[in-house]
């Protein structure tokens, strides 16, 4: 059976890929019957030439696509679907990437809890600061040490005590007594 695979031509950490038709069972190093094209991924943005009547006789002649090129190829326009998944996660790094995903969400409800109630103490400290200042002024004057002691000074050095009123005293009628 006849695969298109990407063929890494490029240098160290330099990657280049051609699009390869090949037997599914050989390397992607060895011979290919066709190339054709190329993929750099490097670019910005990466640059896909691809010869587009030859990859569509291919794939109708029943040549198969490997998962990261049927991808470019939907992408480019040549192919009609949908992508393919092209990697496969271990158990242990699901659980890891949902636990790192579990983490970010309560962190994020975290800090939307914290906003909503520094929201709330807003409202809160603007609505009584309202209050005070929609309440009625209180009639006591307030003084400072300089005014108390000029009004000792203008007050006379023997003010008369104030009186007290008398209260009446009532006396309770003496109980008849018998003899």
């Amino acid at each position: 059976m006849l695969t298109i695979k990407l063929q890494r031509v490029g240098k160290k950490k330099q990657p280049q890929f051609r699009f390869v038709l090949i037997e599914k069972a050989r390397d992607p190093f060895g011979h290919a019957k066709e190339i054709l094209g190329f993929y750099h991924p490097r670019t910005t943005p990466s640059t896909v030439e691809i010869n587009k009547e030859r990859t569509e006789y291919w794939i109708k002649n029943g040549a198969q696509c490997t998962n990261t090129v049927w991808n470019l190829l939907v992408e480019k326009g040549i192919v009609s679907g949908e992508k393919r998944k092209s990697y496969r996660l271990s158990l242990k790094r699901k659980t890891k990437l949902e636990e790192n995903d579990k983490a970010k969400k309560d962190a994020d409800v975290a800090k939307k809890n914290a906003e909503e109630a520094k929201k709330v103490e807003e409202a809160e400290m603007k609505a009584a600061e309202k209050l005070v200042a929609e309440a009625p002024a209180a009639e006591t004057p307030v003084e400072t040490a300089h005014v108390a002691e000029e009004k000792k000074e203008e007050t006379p050095a023997e003010a008369p005590a104030e009186e007290k009123p008398v209260e009446e005293v009532t006396e309770k009628p003496a109980e008849e007594t018998k003899e």
